[in-house]
Parts: C-alpha cells; structure tokens; sequence
C-alpha cells in the first residue's frame, strides 16, 4: 500500500498545506513535524512560483515571501529531506507545471523518488494534458494527484477512474481562500466519483473551522487546510509552532466527529 492509502486507511483523513520558505526553510521543516506530531495524516508543501492562478491572496503572498527569501526547487528538496531523517508522514507536493517543466519531469521525478515525495498535486495540468507526466511519474513511483472541481460535471467519472493515490475535491469555484460557507452540492460529487472508485476523496479550498472539517470529512474520506493554515504561519512567523499544534489539533478532531458519527 501507497503511503497516500495508508493516510486515509484508519479512517477519514486531515491533510494540512503550508508554503515552503515561509518564514523560513528551518521553520517549514519544524512546523511539518509539528503537523504531523498533531495528527496531520497527509501534508502538502507548496513548492512557491510567481503566478500561482490558483491561490487566493493569503497563499498567493506567502508564495512571494518564500519566493524574496530565496527559496528555490532545490531548497525545497532540501527541505523534504530534513524532514525524511525524523519522520515518513506522506508528502505530496503542490506546484505548477512551469517549475516542473523548467528543472526536468525526470530529474525532478528522481529526486522526488529517492526523497520520498509521495505525489504530485497540479491546478494548471488539465485532465487531457496529464498523459505528459503521468506515465513517467508512475515510473518513479509518484502519484500525480487529479482535481475534480464542480465545473468538471461530464468529466468527474472519466478523471475519477484514472486517479491515483486521492481525488481532491474542489469545494468552490474561485481560488483558495478561507470560507465562511460551502455550499456545492458535493455529497453529489462524491457519490458520482464513487461509481467508479474507490480512490479516496478529500475536500478542499475554504475550510478552516472544525465544524467545516467534520462536516467535509462526514461527505468524503477527508479534509484538506491550506489558507488557514498559512494564515497563521504569516501572523505568528518563527514562533507558530505551538498555535499551529493547538489548530491542528482541533482540526484533526473535528475530522474524527465526522469517523464517528
């Protein structure tokens, strides 16, 4: 079994996204193990690019932040290896295609194999252009994780059957960004993508309370933080080690409400 599939194999899963460099490489590295010492089953480390289109403005800034402090693809490499030496938490990168494309899909697949990246999140690859990727990163054991958005309509089913490691939903249309309300229809979604697999599904874009988390977690197999998250490693920088144990606590609870119920 996938490390992914082991995130999501004792039950519903929280998956928690930060930016790497933000506030700095040491920092990031410290803050994914807190993550994860606060039960963050999956993490997410956004790789930082100058035009992310799919980022609303908080992890749009923490992008440029890491981005003038010098962060690069191969900082961020170095980051997942310092992480690799303490602990083996699934990792999947969230970048977009340029980055990818200028540092070579092979060179950056190896090195994503031999550090133990266990997959690959893209907003702008579209579904018909994945077969560029999507074949040598199985080739290097790395899952290159498809979105389903609620425009996707005729298309959930298709996108769906071909998924590897977890579908991420998108809760939203528009960018990230924290929400006070969800209302797609995505226990919809989620019954569609069901027909076809049984690939786990987690939500995303917008949630950032508990009560959000659970109730994502009671319509998929998990719920996926980002902006709130870099929200509060912009407001506390270098000491957000013990706000973020505490949030992700709460968050992770409110995940397992949704286990129970």
């Amino acid at each position: 079994m996938s490390k992914i599939k082991q995130a999501f194999s004792h039950g519903k899963a929280f998956i928690g996204f930060l930016t790497a460099g933000d506030p700095s490489a040491e920092c990031t590295v410290d803050y994914i193990l807190a993550m994860e010492e606060a039960g963050a089953d999956l993490i997410e480390i956004g790789i930082p690019f100058s035009d992310p289109t799919a980022e609303g403005v908080v992890i749009q800034e923490a992008n440029l932040r890491a981005l003038r402090a010098g962060m690069t693809v191969d900082g961020v490499f170095r980051i997942v290896e310092q992480v690799r030496e303490k602990s083996q938490v699934p990792l999947v990168f969230l970048t977009y295609l340029n980055p990818v494309f200028h540092y070579g899909y092979q060179a950056f697949l190896e090195r994503c194999q031999v550090l133990g990246v266990d997959g690959l999140i893209i907003p702008d690859l579209p579904y018909e252009e994945k077969g560029e990727l999507a074949p040598l990163a199985k080739t290097y054991g790395v899952d290159v994780i498809s979105m389903i958005a609620p425009t996707s309509c005729q298309r959930i089913q298709k996108i769906a059957a071909e998924a590897e490691g977890f579908i991420y939903v998108v809760s939203s249309m528009g960018v990230t960004g924290v929400r006070s309300e969800i209302q797609t229809d995505l226990q919809s979604i989620v019954k569609t993508i069901r027909e076809v697999t049984d690939t786990p599904a987690a939500i995303g874009f917008g949630i950032s309370t508990p009560k959000q988390a659970e109730e994502m977690a009671a319509v998929a197999d998990g719920a996926i933080v980002g902006s709130a998250i870099v929200k509060l490693i912009e407001k506390n920088q270098d000491k957000a080690r013990e706000p973020l144990l505490e949030y992700v606590r709460e968050m992770k609870a409110g995940v397992r409400k949704a286990d129970r119920n």
